[in-house]
């Protein structure tokens, strides 16, 4: 549906299951995330109005700028010499189980800052994690934002058809454990 005729049923429903949490993990299976359909080219527009209604209650986690700030990190001429040589398997480069914070590490730790602060934990521009090797059902089934204060809110483009959740509107998505809003 258009933004203009459903926005609002999806912001209400929003908000039915950010203040009912202990119903949110029995209907997502013990999980402690909503994942906030909508399409892809309405993203900005929905990104807009949950900064207006959620204003002081949230804190918007910009995966694009996360992305950015890791690349920073290194340099771009480091950065895409080390992605040439692990772009087959991107996992390593973003998502590693070894000591050095990488992509998934500053996610999780704003989402642990946010709700440090008492914000509820808002993910947005998630396309940007496509080609990464990161999954949202990484960062959803994480051991800490399993166990958060506040549910995390995962702003999805995506479209539903059946039964099924596309990602970005082409990527099959896997079944998570959250609820969904869309």
């Amino acid at each position: 549906m258009p933004y203009m005729t459903d926005h609002q049923q999806k912001f209400a429903d929003l908000k039915f299951h950010i203040a009912n949490q202990d119903q949110l993990r029995r209907r997502a299976n013990g999980g402690n995330s909503i994942l906030f359909s909508y399409s892809p080219n309405e993203e900005q527009q929905y990104i807009e109005k949950a900064k207006e209604l959620y204003a002081d209650k949230a804190a918007f986690i910009d995966i694009s700028e996360l992305l950015v700030q890791f690349i920073d990190k290194d340099g771009w001429e480091s950065f895409s010499e080390y992605y040439n040589d692990f772009k087959n398997t991107p996992h390593l480069i973003f998502r590693s189980d070894d000591p050095t914070p990488d992509l998934f590490d500053l996610i999780i730790g704003e989402i642990e800052r946010a709700c440090q602060r008492d914000k509820i934990p808002f993910l947005i521009r998630t396309g940007c994690l496509f080609g990464t090797g990161i999954e949202n059902v990484n960062i959803m089934e994480h051991k800490a934002v399993m166990n958060l204060p506040h549910p995390l809110v995962i702003f999805y483009p995506s479209k539903v058809e059946d039964d099924n959740i596309y990602f970005l509107n082409f990527k099959i998505a896997s079944k998570y454990r959250c609820t969904l809003v869309k």
